[in-house]
């Protein structure tokens, strides 16, 4: 299975790719303020490049629980230099755009982005779908219920797994109707986006159900809140909790893991690797 750039082809193997996070927000759940200097965001992407990302997630508006939308400008203020430090400091490594805002998408891609990341699974702009056509981006798509303002007013499901399935399925078909290549999505269940603890256990109890999508998936599930319930951990201590998922979902079949925390998550998905290539 891969997926295709305009300049470079991403190919899936045995191991998931991991993709790392680059908030350039002032309010994200986990890291925010702490790249908005140039030096401090130069240093963090040399971070992810040193230890090993196949990928990195570029995102300039919180989708935190009951998180506040930002202006276009606004958020095109912070994407597009960090898109532009990690061009300077690699000029391959594939860079996702996390926005659900067409022109962010746009300037995104000319500035040097290949992917669009849309947690609304391009239901919010109805324009994004034509900018992915028209750059031939590969396009995440996403399960959010309601929107990051209120996703996480009481959570109710009769079949959480199976909605989440038939709502990408209505998503890949849409955007297939409005001329977008299948081999060019990505799908994402949406871990912690109007899901209760509850939900993204269930999620990831029956990972392997979504890839009967025909899609790469990615799973997103670092640091998250359920981690931290669970185990009664605050943030920045879930690190080692969410490496042991990820060699969990790469045993569950993920192709793409997007974490805070790439070095660990890479030795993770290494020895899987090595396990599963052994004689």
């Amino acid at each position: 299975m891969r997926i295709t750039t305009r300049n470079k082809t991403i190919t899936f193997g045995p191991r998931p790719l991991v993709m790392g996070i680059l908030n350039v927000t002032p309010d994200s759940f986990s890291d925010g303020g702490r790249y908005s200097q140039k030096e401090a965001l130069s240093a963090q992407v040399r971070t992810m490049l040193d230890n090993g990302a196949d990928l990195i997630d570029v995102g300039g508006e919180s989708t935190r629980p009951y998180a506040e939308p930002v202006s276009e400008h606004e958020e095109l203020q912070r994407v597009l230099p960090a898109i532009a430090c990690i061009r300077a400091l690699h000029r391959t490594i594939p860079i996702s755009i996390d926005t659900t805002k067409a022109e962010v998408a746009r300037q995104g891609l000319q500035e040097g982005a290949d992917i669009i990341n849309d947690v609304s699974g391009l239901r919010f702009d109805p324009a994004m779908v034509r900018i992915a056509i028209d750059y031939q981006a590969p396009v995440i798509l996403m399960h959010m219920r309601k929107t990051p303002k209120d996703m996480q007013d009481e959570p109710v499901y009769d079949d959480v797994v199976q909605e989440i399935i038939d709502f990408l399925a209505e998503r890949i078909s849409w955007a297939t109707a409005q001329g977008l290549d299948r081999e060019q999505i990505i799908v994402d269940p949406g871990l912690g986006f109007g899901k209760t603890v509850i939900h993204n256990l269930t999620i990831l109890k029956h990972l392997g159900k979504f890839k009967n999508l025909g899609c790469p998936l990615l799973v997103g599930h670092s640091r998250k809140g359920f981690i931290g319930k669970l185990l009664s951990l605050e943030t920045q201590e879930r690190d080692l909790a969410t490496a042991l998922l990820s060699s969990y979902c790469a045993t569950q079949g993920a192709d793409i893991l997007r974490v805070h925390d790439v070095e660990k998550t890479v030795q993770a998905v290494r020895l899987h690797e090595a396990i599963i290539l052994a004689p």
